[in-house]
């Protein structure tokens, strides 16, 4: 396989990140943690990706209602043995995973997006671009035929 080339996750990788996933989601809801940045702090695991041999886990976490995530990170990296420990009790793999955490974006990206979406000036090319086509999928698939057929060979 050619380097650069990135392989999906198998279905065991996917399998074990999503039992990750509900077994960290299950002992953050229920452990009271002893470190400062850590207190009072209600966390979301809203992912995890394993690595194809399955020794390392990233962990992406999102605070509920916002704040700065770079104390709860750093907080995570300190109680990630105790987490360790905790998933070897209560999930049967061979080795559990080396925890890597990291704050999930995907969420600030998606608010991002809709933030440009409604600009005046994008949604006013999206209302002339609606009224050209009349927003149909037929239409839109006709005038590209049209295109392609007034183009010729």
């Amino acid at each position: 396989m050619a380097r650069g080339r990135a392989r999906p996750p198998s279905q065991r990788q996917l399998r074990v990140g999503e039992t990750l996933r509900h077994m960290l989601a299950e002992i953050i809801e229920r452990e009271t943690f002893q470190d400062p940045d850590l207190f009072d702090v209600t966390l979301t695991v809203t992912q995890v990706d394993s690595s194809p041999d399955l020794k390392h886990a990233t962990v992406y976490v999102m605070r509920l209602g916002g704040g700065d995530m770079v104390p709860v990170l750093a907080g995570l990296g300190r109680v990630k043995s105790f987490l360790r420990r905790q998933l070897a009790k209560r999930v049967r793999l061979r080795q559990v995973p080396d925890l890597h955490f990291a704050s999930d974006t995907t969420f600030d990206e998606a608010e991002h997006i809709d933030t440009l979406l409604h600009r005046p000036d994008v949604a006013r090319d999206l209302a002339s671009e609606d009224a050209t086509n009349n927003g149909s999928p037929e239409s839109v698939a006709t005038d590209l035929t049209a295109t392609d057929s007034e183009s010729g060979p």
